[in-house]
């Protein structure tokens, strides 16, 4: 291909028996990290389709490769060969500021560690998305308020993350991720830091945003109370899925 000339977006189609396209889909994965001796086959193969409005568990052993799949699903990663889907363009031709704008309006985050600013206020955690995406300090404060008035935090939005419980930061964590209303929300092990009473709490609040306002939910998880609340379970096992819904070629 010449230098100057664009690159022709690649689609899926959906098949005839799909009447809609799934949001996200991921064909042949693969993911390698090192060569010779040090090679480590993260994920063989894996092609899987995401539908709007579904919750997802991804379960497996530690070293499965789950999380790797999730951030390839994300964005977060590249994978080593194959391609993801996103609207049924091929994410391949996102690049630099194209990508991260689809990522930061698509997706929120939710991880297990938190990746709170502890002498940050929690306002100030929460509008983190808002400032990369340029949107105005007014604006920010309204919308990063609204999300925690959301989440029962409206009266902490001044205190800092540092001071906050478990439970509390996790919400924070929530809000943050909704913030930039996004259409998939991926938990990495959401309540793994979590007593077992808040662990409940924070996942009603995640099956609610997917029930009543349509989020795409995604969970990584050990935990198997957890992932048999959700729509579908993908089971992986070195690299493969082995137990879930593998999509067709």
């Amino acid at each position: 291909m010449h230098p100057n000339q664009e690159e022709t977006p690649v689609t899926y189609p959906a098949t005839v028996e799909d009447r809609s396209a799934p949001i996200l889909s991921v064909r042949d994965l693969h993911k390698t990290y090192g060569r010779g001796p040090n090679r480590f086959d993260a994920l063989r193969g894996v092609s899987l389709d995401i539908r709007e409005g579904e919750s997802i568990a991804i379960v497996g052993k530690s070293g499965s490769g789950k999380s790797t799949l999730m951030h390839v699903l994300a964005l977060l990663d590249q994978p080593s060969e194959g391609t993801v889907f996103l609207d049924n363009q091929d994410t391949r031709n996102l690049r630099g500021k194209r990508l991260n704008g689809a990522r930061n309006k698509t997706f929120g985050f939710v991880f297990q560690q938190f990746f709170l600013t502890g002498s940050q206020t929690a306002l100030e955690n929460v509008t983190l998305p808002l400032k990369i995406a340029g949107v105005g300090r007014r604006a920010r404060r309204d919308r990063a308020m609204n999300a925690l008035e959301q989440l029962e935090l409206g009266d902490k939005a001044k205190n800092k993350a540092i001071d906050l419980s478990g439970g509390q930061k996790q919400r924070v964590v929530i809000a943050r991720a909704l913030v930039n209303d996004p259409r998939i929300i991926f938990a990495d092990e959401p309540t793994g830091n979590l007593d077992s009473n808040t662990g409940r709490v924070v996942e009603d609040i995640l099956f609610a945003l997917n029930r009543e306002q349509g989020i795409t939910l995604v969970i990584v998880t050990h935990d198997e109370e957890l992932a048999a609340r959700c729509d579908r379970r993908i089971h992986i096992r070195d690299g493969v899925i082995v137990d879930g819904e593998q999509a067709a070629a």
